[in-house]
């Protein structure tokens, strides 16, 4: 995947995440697990798109 489409990606989840936190009426608590969970789903996104985690592609490995 080529730097310029993570970069665009990343800034849109940015944004959208900016949005919902900004304009969306929410307990702060469901807003906090809410970014959480993001965070961690982009971290792991970002770690399967440079190849160092491979658990989301569902190919090989297991016992």
């Amino acid at each position: 995947m080529p730097l310029i489409s993570l970069i665009i990606t990343l800034i849109v989840v940015g944004v959208l995440l900016w949005l919902v936190n900004t304009y969306i009426p929410m307990d702060p608590k469901i807003k906090k697990i809410l970014n959480v969970v993001i965070v961690i789903a982009v971290i792991l996104w970002l770690l399967s798109a440079f190849g160092i985690f491979t658990g989301m592609s569902g190919g090989g490995g297991g016992l």
